[in-house]
């Protein structure tokens, strides 16, 4: 039975991994899919949100289910910044992308390491310890968006 669970585990990695690491037929293909991985876990991001600002009550069930997957899809859009990606007309990214490599890397990074953060958070079952986790994941969004995201 340990066996079978693992192997289910181990094959469930796998699938999520899978399409991070997808080669993309076109630089179109890239943009779409970062763009549609970064849109869902706004939706999850903005479940949160709603809890911690007070707009929906607050559901510690919802929003660790919630934050588990915003840790999830954080790190999946970054293989969709590939070369040729920075010229196609329907996207937000700045050139600085491309440019200054070794900081869009850490800040994904931060990102990736904020969200584990608040699904840590979000599992305490406490409102005070999402809200702090919330600030900072938010902080690190903006801050990517403020350095790499047009308008």
């Amino acid at each position: 039975m340990k066996f079978a669970a693992s192997f289910a585990i181990a094959a469930l990695a796998a699938a999520v991994a899978a399409p991070a690491s997808a080669q993309f037929a076109k630089p179109e293909d890239a943009v779409k899919y970062r763009q549609s991985v970064m849109f869902v876990m706004s939706q999850h991001v903005a479940r949160i949100g709603a809890m911690v600002n007070g707009k929906a009550p607050y559901d510690a069930k919802v929003a660790a289910d919630n934050a588990a997957l915003v840790a999830e899809f954080a790190k999946l859009p970054w293989p969709g910044f590939v070369a040729g990606t920075d010229k196609i007309g329907n996207t937000k990214a700045k050139p600085e992308i491309w440019t200054d490599q070794a900081k869009f890397k850490e800040t994904n990074e931060k990102l990736v390491a904020e969200t584990e953060k608040l699904s840590a958070a979000a599992k305490t079952n406490n409102l005070d310890n999402l809200k702090a986790a919330f600030s900072s994941t938010a902080d690190t969004c903006k801050s990517c968006h403020d350095t790499f995201r047009n308008k």
